[in-house]
């Protein structure tokens, strides 16, 4: 009996680790308040580092302009969907280190090299909107059991 897997289901929520670095709680109701009220500028730059992708282009994976980050930067804190796509790319760098077994630069080489199960794009470019996003968390369920991409 074969069982197929086609869904990425994240780990519980831990303490510590990842989503402590970067300054988010994994899960739960103050990870939501965060996410409405705006999240502190200070998780950009730990994202950047844990992920270890160039500022820069993380502003660009996350569609904040310059301009926009800057403002942020002197403000403190993101607008409620800034918070989001910053958000989800972290779930998805977390998602690609947990497939690469805490490998970070095999998780990074992966989101940044096209993949033919996503069509040839990067998976990177892909935590702009949700339905992105849930693509690439679909795929990386099913590497991690073994189906098909």
């Amino acid at each position: 009996m074969v069982t197929t897997f086609t869904e990425y289901h994240p780990p519980k929520a831990s303490t510590g680790g990842f989503w402590q670095q970067i300054g988010l709680p994994a899960r739960g109701r103050r990870l939501h308040e965060l996410l409405h009220e705006g999240v502190e500028y200070r998780v950009y730059p730990n994202l950047a580092k844990v992920s270890g992708i160039e500022q820069k282009a993380l502003a660009r994976y996350v569609d904040i302009p310059s301009a926009t980050l800057s403002r942020r930067a002197r403000s403190g804190r993101f607008k409620m969907a800034e918070s989001d796509r910053l958000y989800r790319f972290a779930e998805l760098f977390k998602a690609a280190l947990d497939l690469f077994e805490g490998d970070a630069e095999g998780a990074r080489a992966w989101l940044l090299k096209p993949n033919i199960g996503l069509g040839g794009r990067k998976p990177i470019e892909m935590s702009v909107t949700s339905a992105e996003y849930q693509t690439v968390l679909n795929l990386i369920g099913r590497l991690e059991h073994g189906v098909c991409a």
